[in-house]
């Protein structure tokens, strides 16, 4: 969306210019560089070459500013979806992190207690510390 709109205000830019520049002045103007003195002017006709002109310079300086409103209103929107977006990753980093040394300091608990669980266990082999009883006695 904002690139179709982007490539409408350049559309619009290029056009405005362009009307701009055909519209004639004090020095007549683009369209008298093309064709002469009054060459210009019969192309529209008579005077319908400045009113012609006139309304599509209004026409494209509205869409001019309209669009510049629109695209300064989608860039600054897009910023701040940004900014939450950024803020949203940098919570849910954060929450990882939490839950990831929460999970390390209960893995640390349980090798600690199973440490000490095997520390007590009787080895392998190794009858239990009872003294032994003869068998004929």
């Amino acid at each position: 969306m904002y690139t179709f709109i982007s490539i409408v205000y350049v559309f619009v830019c290029l056009f405005l210019i362009l009307v701009v520049l055909l519209q004639s002045g004090k020095g007549g103007g683009l369209g008298s560089a093309f064709g002469g003195g009054g060459t210009g002017q019969q192309i529209f006709g008579g005077a319908g070459a400045g009113n012609l002109l006139t309304r599509l310079t209004a026409g494209f300086a509205f869409a001019f500013m309209a669009l510049s409103v629109w695209l300064a209103f989608l860039s600054s929107s897009g910023e701040q979806a940004l900014d939450r977006a950024v803020r949203q990753q940098t919570a849910a980093q954060e929450a990882a992190e939490e839950a990831e040394a929460e999970e390390a300091e209960a893995a640390a608990a349980d090798a600690e207690e199973a440490a000490a669980a095997e520390a007590e266990a009787p080895i392998d082999g190794e009858e239990p510390s009872e003294a032994p009883t003869p068998e004929g006695e």
